[in-house]
């Protein structure tokens, strides 16, 4: 907890030329809420500009980092309206891109990575990183095309793991796919119609799983690179589970094998 008879700190410290506005700021972001703002200032590839608190979320939470402090109604005005941002929010901008050749130079001899295939809500992609990150995955990927950028509502979603497990973007997923197979992955997608479970499989070595969205599920030529067709058994009255429940769920599988 802070000192109540802290000062208020000095206003030279943080960048003050880029201007607030609710939307996304050209190549600067704003995050908000404690996790995704804690992680991201304790991230040093992410470039922060601008850090605004409330005077009780900078008591309750900070000891030697020097943001603005501001009332909370100015802090609405700089983000989109109704995001609960806790009283503190940070001007970033993107984190630099990370390849899928980087990932691969840093992988273990067990790696997890996933796939997603036709997400496109950030909510659902900032859970599926978040559950990745308490898993240990190597990575999540998505298609460039039709996929949501890392902005401030997938990064809140994330809570944190945005800073943690890199989001990449590929161009074609198949083709990534075959890459990833080339150098020893086993692909494994999620389809409901499949005979064998994730449990039964008893998977081992280097996995990409593969997640569709709900109702769409994994596309014809992303199921066609795949080694196994493997499901979660759920009550036959419901089609499919969110993605990021699957996420979980499968992850938890994965690791418990």
């Amino acid at each position: 907890m802070g000192n109540s008879k802290r000062q208020k700190p000095s206003e030279s410290t943080w960048r003050h030329d880029i201007p607030g506005t609710p939307l996304e700021l050209g190549e600067h972001i704003w995050l908000y809420g404690y996790h995704a703002v804690l992680a991201a200032l304790a991230n040093p590839q992410r470039q922060k500009h601008r850090l605004v608190v409330t005077p009780k979320t900078f008591l309750e939470t900070f000891n030697s980092i020097e943001p603005e402090i501001m009332d909370r109604s100015k802090i609405d005005r700089l983000l989109p309206t109704g995001v609960v941002h806790q009283g503190i929010a940070l001007l970033t901008s993107p984190l630099p891109k990370i390849s899928l050749k980087n990932l691969l130079d840093h992988t273990s001899n067990k790696s997890i990575i996933i796939a997603l295939d036709q997400a496109n809500d950030p909510r659902n992609i900032g859970a599926v990183l978040r559950s990745a990150s308490a898993f240990q995955a190597d990575a999540v990927i998505i298609p460039e095309r039709y996929s949501p950028q890392a902005t401030s509502v997938l990064a809140k979603s994330a809570s944190g793991a945005l800073e943690k497990t890199p989001l990449i973007r590929v161009t074609n997923l198949a083709r990534t796919l075959e890459q990833l197979k080339k150098v020893g992955y086993w692909c494994a997608g999620l389809v409901p119609d499949a005979k064998q479970t994730l449990a039964e499989a008893k998977l081992s070595g280097n996995i990409v799983l593969i997640l569709g969205a709900e109702g769409k599920g994994i596309r014809r030529l992303t199921r066609d690179r795949c080694d196994y067709l493997l499901r979660i058994p759920i009550d036959r009255e419901m089609e499919s589970l969110n993605i990021s429940a699957a996420a979980a769920i499968s992850l938890y599988e994965l690791n418990r094998i």
